[in-house]
């Protein structure tokens, strides 16, 4: 299956999918997004990245984000670094680095993601890619990531469960768990207060106008 430009959708998507299905739905189907300190402290460790600006260092050349795409999987976004080690004539060993804020985690959210991206540079460039790095602030230090076989399939099975959900509509039920508390959206989700049928823009919208209400209420006393 191939998917049209118009159905791309956003690589940082499937960080969010295996975190929590409804933390995705409730960005990418609702709209929803809040911030906290760690998305904060994400967005100052990305901001040399963001720049986008080239560098090059004897044999290894650096680009910074850098657009990416792959119609097979129907994802695009932006790799923080990839670097271009020369092999000598045209040839060149394609290395994706991605910049995390934190420290390596047990699951595969960021391995995943970083998979994705090198996914996107394959077919971009017709070239195999067969590792990356994922370089987190907390230890400066990077952990090399192995694009195997099984990472591989376990990444294009989320792209298609991340079109799968997106495509439904259907924001999923909160469930508390431990998670819950590093999540910027806790407040808009209300794990335990949202119920079947109701999504958490619904929970909020009246709680908003409740408090429009009382507040008019207590001006005009």
């Amino acid at each position: 299956m191939s998917f049209s430009e118009d159905e791309l959708l956003p690589i940082s998507a499937l960080q969010h999918l295996l975190f929590c299905e409804r933390q995705c739905a409730l960005i990418h189907i609702e709209g929803l997004w809040a911030e906290n300190r760690l998305t904060v402290q994400g967005n100052h460790v990305h901001e040399r990245t963001d720049a986008g600006l080239a560098d090059s260092r004897r044999t290894v050349r650096i680009a910074r984000s850098l657009a990416l795409r792959s119609l097979d999987l129907g994802l695009s976004g932006r790799a923080d670094v990839v670097e271009f080690h020369e092999l000598g004539g045209d040839a060149a060993l394609v290395i994706p680095v991605e910049y995390k804020r934190g420290r390596p985690k047990a699951d595969d959210c960021d391995r995943v993601q970083l998979c994705a991206q090198a996914l996107c540079l394959e077919e971009m460039l017709g070239v195999p890619i067969s590792s990356g790095a994922l370089f987190y602030h907390a230890i400066r230090r990077r952990v090399d990531v192995l694009f195997d076989e099984e990472l591989r399939r376990r990444t294009e099975n989320a792209s298609r469960r991340l079109h799968e959900l997106i495509a439904s509509g259907v924001t999923p039920r909160a469930k508390r768990e431990a998670k819950c508390g590093a999540c910027s959206l806790l407040e808009l989700c209300l794990p335990g207060v949202t119920g079947p049928g109701r999504s958490a823009s619904d929970t909020f919208d009246e709680a908003l106008a409740e408090s429009l209400v009382y507040g008019m209420a207590g001006f005009q006393g």
